[in-house]
């Protein structure tokens, strides 16, 4: 049984080197083949009388001769993966998610060559991100900002979001595993909401009934059960569990400085919600986080 290839999009843009560059990292860390490609995105219509554009053939893209170049330049400082090159002509927004059907993962920059300089994240990534049938990991520019909410101490550190009321065991499961590939501790974000809220009638006085130590404690605690069969599949991967208060995407945010990944997970279907979405807290987190971002569909039975 052959081995599925980590599938990067370049375009040309710095944006897409970037993710090539984390796409080439990835496959060696996984004894996986690479597999980049081209989405050239021509106008299949033109005016009578105008010229048609006709892209160039696969074997002189331009765009795929540079990132050819860079794979092989990077290979010669050790062993590299096998690398597949792959042109195709249409929509991205449509073409890239179905790249995702063979691939362990799909990497992506932030932006494309053209997307607006003012974008935190163009539309294709996005799309990729909600529809790809696998994980889908966003590059972001270096540089970004983020509040140092929750310090941490230095090292290899993969950041995931838990849910302590509904946990995902795929998104847990990438962030295990990319962990051990990294030899990377596994940083656990599990967000409470404080203070909570309680409603009453007007003029009802309430008086309060939680306490916030209890409150960490139990989301703590559910947190260490969730945790349970992924720590024994991956017991050379140490994990730090970290309880907080507040906004699940600012603290996802504030903990992706410095982190080599941030894991979430995508919107899981509901019954009055079909259409697939990426969630508010997966939205927030492509758009500001410092590190690179994976977004993980839901299992299959759970689609």
């Amino acid at each position: 049984m052959s081995t599925l290839p980590v599938v990067v999009a370049v375009d040309g843009s710095e944006h897409s080197l970037r993710a090539l560059d984390w796409a080439l990292d990835a496959a060696r860390r996984r004894g996986a083949p690479l597999r980049v490609a081209h989405v050239r995105h021509h106008v299949a219509w033109t005016p009578p009388g105008a010229p048609v554009v006709v892209p160039p053939p696969a074997d002189d893209d331009p765009v795929l001769a540079d990132a050819r170049a860079r794979v092989e330049a990077a290979g010669t400082a050790g062993a590299g993966p096998s690398a597949q090159y792959l042109a195709l002509d249409g929509a991205p927004g449509a073409l890239l998610p179905e790249l995702g059907a063979e691939a362990q993962l799909l990497v992506l920059g932030s932006r494309g060559r053209g997307g607006f300089a003012g974008l935190l994240l163009g539309s294709n990534g996005m799309t990729a991100a909600r529809d790809a049938e696998c994980p889908v990991v966003i590059v972001p520019p270096p540089g970004r900002e983020v509040d140092d909410l929750l310090p941490s101490e230095p090292g290899a550190r993969v950041v995931v979001g838990l849910k302590a009321d509904a946990p995902d065991d795929a998104t847990l499961a990438l962030a295990f595993a990319e962990a051990a590939l990294r030899d990377a501790r596994v940083q656990v974000i599990a967000a409470y909401p404080w203070p909570i809220q309680t409603w009453v009638a007007p003029g009802d006085l309430v008086l309060p009934v939680y306490d916030q130590d209890a409150v960490e404690h139990e989301t703590r605690t559910l947190a260490d059960g969730f945790l349970t069969a992924h720590r024994t599949r991956h017991p050379e991967v140490p994990v730090e569990v970290r309880p907080a208060p507040g906004d699940a995407a600012g603290l996802l945010v504030a903990a992706s400085k410095n982190a080599d990944l941030v894991v979430v997970g995508r919107h899981r279907r509901r019954l009055l919600a079909p259409a697939r979405m990426l969630g508010s807290v997966t939205h927030a987190v492509l758009l500001h986080a410092a590190s690179p971002v994976a977004v993980v569909p839901p299992a299959a039975a759970e689609e």
